[in-house]
C-alpha cells in the first residue's frame, strides 16, 4: 500500500467530482488535504469540499497576510458547523524559500536566449532585464552553468508562466543568467529555486516565527507544514516554547535533494511527511521523483506516519475532469483495495516492527488481525491521546477505524480544561481513521458500565452512517482498568 493522502491546490473542482451520492461520515479511506486560496474560500465552495471528503485545510503563508487567511479560516469554521464535518487546520510556512519580488505586480515578459540579472537589491523594480530577489547570498552559492527555476508552479515544458535560467556569470552580488525559454511572470511573488544548490537559510524564517506565534497560537493550529525541511529539531523546540502549540504536529516537506538525502532522520523527527513533487521535479528528473516517491511512502507506512503527496490533478485547476495520466498517478499512489494484498502488508509491517513488540503495538496488531479474520465491518478504538488508533491504522485494516477520543481533564494551575479536540482533529489526516469526540463525563479508564454507554453511542453513529448493519461483527479495542482489551461483538439487530 502506498500513499494515502493527497494535497489539492485549490480543491474546488475536485469537490464536485468526489461528491458522494449519499452523505457519509466515512467518505473514503484516503484523506484529502485542500489548500484554501482565492477560488476556494467562499462558504459554498468550502462546504462542498468538506462534503466531498476534505478533512484538512491548508493555509499557505508564502502569500497573503494573516488577516486574509483569518477571514478564510472563519468561513471554514462556519462551513464545519453547517456541514457537521470535522476539519483540521495546517499552517504552511515559507521556510528557506527564495523569491523574486515584483512590487509593481506588472507582468514581466522574458524571452528565450535573452539575459536577465538576479539582484539582492529588492528595492529596485522588476523588469525583463532585472529580477530583485529576497536573498543576498545567491551569488556565493551558484556558479556558471547552474540552473535556476523561477515561477509559481511545477514547470511542465508546455506552460508559459515559469522560466528556466542558466547562470552565465556572477558579478559581485548579482547573478547574470540566460533565459532557456520564453515566459510571462504575473503576480507579486515568484518562487526561485536553484537546482541542487545548498542555500544558507534557516528552516524557520523570522516571518515564519512571527506567523506561528501570532496566527498559529491564536488559532491553535493542528499541523505545521515545514517548508524545505533539512531537520525538524529547531521547529519542535520553537513549538514547545509556544505553550498552546506544544501538541501541534510537524509535517516535514521534502522539496529538494538535501531533504531527500536526510530523509531517514527527518522521518524520525517529524510526525508526518509531505512530498513536494513540484519542487522535487526541479531538482530531479521525473523518473527519479517516481522512484523516491515509492521508497519514501514505504518508509512512512512502515513507521506509521502519514505521507501527503502534492501536485495531484493539476489540470483540474481549469478542467472539470483529470487527464488519464493524472487519474493513473492518483490511483498508483493510493492503490485500489481490490488489488491490495492486506495479508502480505500485515506480515511485512509486523516483521518491520520486530520483536519484542511494545504492549500498545501488540494490541493494535491483534485488533487488526481479529477484525480481518471475523470480517468485521468496523474497528472501534477508545483512546485519549490518539496513539492507539494511529497504530491500528498503521496495519492498514480493510475496514474503517472509528477513533473514539475520550477527553481528559487537565489544569495549568490557573484553569481547568478538557483535552481531546486536538487529538480528534489530528486523526483526520491518517488513512482510514475517523475520529469521534466522546462525552467528557466518561473518563478514558472507566467502569464497564460507562464504557458500554460510550460504545452504544459509537455503534449508533456507525449505523446511522451506514457502515454498521444488523448482524455485523465489530472489533472493539479499549482500556479497562490497567488492562487493554480487544473484543469481538456480534450485533443482534
Amino acid at each position: 500500500m502506498h500513499s494515502s493522502h493527497l494535497l489539492l491546490e485549490e480543491p474546488i473542482r475536485m469537490a464536485s467530482i468526489l461528491e458522494p451520492s449519499k452523505p457519509s461520515f466515512f467518505p473514503a479511506m484516503t484523506k484529502i488535504v485542500g489548500t484554501l486560496g482565492p477560488k476556494s474560500r467562499s462558504l459554498e465552495v468550502i462546504s462542498g469540499c468538506l462534503k466531498a471528503g476534505m478533512s484538512v485545510a491548508r493555509f499557505d503563508f508564502s502569500w497573503g497576510d494573516p488577516e486574509y487567511h483569518q477571514e478564510t479560516l472563519e468561513t471554514l469554521k462556519t462551513a464545519v458547523k453547517v456541514t457537521k464535518k470535522l476539519c483540521a487546520v495546517m499552517l504552511d510556512t515559507v521556510g528557506a524559500e527564495m523569491q523574486v519580488v515584483n512590487k509593481s505586480e506588472k507582468a514581466i515578459s522574458l524571452q528565450a536566449d535573452a539575459f536577465v540579472v538576479l539582484t539582492p537589491h529588492h528595492d529596485q523594480e522588476a523588469t525583463s532585464e532585472l529580477l530583485p530577489i529576497n536573498f543576498d547570498g545567491l551569488s556565493k552559492a551558484v556558479k556558471k552553468g547552474d540552473t535556476i527555476f523561477v515561477g509559481q508552479y511545477l514547470f511542465t515544458g508546455s506552460e508559459t508562466t515559469s522560466v528556466w535560467l542558466e547562470v552565465s556569470e556572477v558579478k559581485g552580488e548579482d547573478v547574470v543568467c540566460v533565459c532557456k525559454n520564453s515566459a510571462t511572470l504575473a503576480g507579486s511573488l515568484f518562487t526561485l529555486h536553484a537546482s541542487q544548490v545548498h542555500i544558507e537559510l534557516p528552516t524557520l524564517s523570522d516571518k515564519d516565527k512571527e506567523v506561528i506565534s501570532t496566527w498559529g497560537v491564536q488559532n491553535k493550529i493542528d499541523f505545521l507544514s515545514l517548508s524545505y525541511t533539512r531537520h525538524a529539531e529547531d521547529a519542535r523546540e520553537f513549538l514547545s516554547k509556544s505553550g498552546d502549540l506544544s501538541q501541534t504536529q510537524i509535517f516535514a516537506k521534502i522539496e529538494n535533494v538535501e531533504g531527500l538525502n536526510h530523509f531517514d532522520e527527518i522521518l524520525q523527527e517529524a510526525d508526518g511527511i509531505i512530498l513536494s513533487r513540484g519542487n522535487l521535479g526541479i531538482d530531479l528528473p521525473p523518473e527519479k521523483v517516481f522512484l523516491f516517491q515509492k521508497a519514501a511512502l514505504y518508509k512512512c507506512n512502515m513507521a506509521g506516519k502519514p505521507a501527503v503527496l502534492t501536485r495531484v490533478v493539476d489540470s483540474m485547476t481549469d478542467n472539470l475532469r483529470p487527464t488519464r495520466a493524472e487519474a493513473t498517478d492518483v490511483a498508483n499512489a493510493v492503490l485500489d483495495e481490490k488489488v491490495f494484498n492486506q495479508d502480505l502488508y500485515f506480515k511485512k509491517t509486523v516483521k518491520y516492527v520486530g520483536e519484542p513488540m511494545t504492549h500498545l503495538e501488540s494490541i493494535a496488531s491483534s485488533a487488526v488481525r481479529a477484525a480481518i479474520k471475523v470480517k468485521a465491518s468496523v474497528i472501534i478504538c477508545f483512546t485519549s491521546s490518539g496513539r492507539a488508533a494511529r497504530l491500528i491504522a498503521k496495519y492498514r485494516p480493510t475496514m474503517p477505524v472509528l477513533s473514539v477520543v475520550i477527553p481528559r481533564l487537565k489544569t495549568n494551575q490557573l484553569k481547568w480544561s478538557f483535552t481531546g479536540a486536538f487529538e480528534a482533529r489530528q486523526s483526520l489526516i491518517v488513512r482510514g481513521l475517523f475520529p469521534m469526540l466522546a462525552d467528557p463525563r466518561h473518563p478514558a479508564e472507566s467502569t464497564n458500565a460507562t464504557n458500554e454507554s460510550v460504545l452504544k453511542v459509537a455503534l449508533d453513529h456507525g449505523k446511522v452512517s451506514g457502515v454498521i448493519k444488523s448482524h455485523d461483527r465489530v472489533v472493539v479495542c479499549q482500556k479497562v482498568g490497567d488492562a487493554s482489551v480487544v473484543k469481538i461483538i456480534e450485533l443482534e439487530d
